[in-house]
């Protein structure tokens, strides 16, 4: 597993584009551009599109984490974590990466 960090929404996007990673996390709370900002741009981008962005958060309000479901989060885990659930999570969202990769897949291969 290899770790990417950025310091700001405005380099995790960068990063994201870069590097096109197996899933990413995210805070809400940013310097620059907040998660939900961020995530809006990721998923509009069709390099980006398919990666599953799970949120870690301090925000723990019920609008707050319904918010952040709305916007497009995976999942929107709250701070503090436990260790399991958070990395059941990442699991889940990796797993789902793969599965919607080899669908993807597969329709490419077919043919109408």
């Amino acid at each position: 597993m290899r770790l990417l960090s950025a310091d700001n929404g405005k380099r995790g996007i960068e990063l994201a584009r870069t590097h096109l990673p197996d899933v990413i996390l995210m805070d809400i709370d940013l310097p620059d551009i907040n998660g939900i900002e961020a995530i809006e741009i990721l998923l509009k981008d069709p390099l980006t599109a398919h990666i599953p962005i799970v949120a870690l958060s301090a925000n723990a309000m019920p609008h707050d984490v319904l918010k952040g479901m709305e916007a497009g989060f995976f999942r929107y885990i709250c701070k503090p974590f436990v260790l399991n659930e958070f990395m059941g999570v990442i699991d889940e969202a990796l797993e789902f990466r793969k599965s919607r990769l080899t669908s993807t897949n597969n329709t490419e291969g077919t043919q109408a």
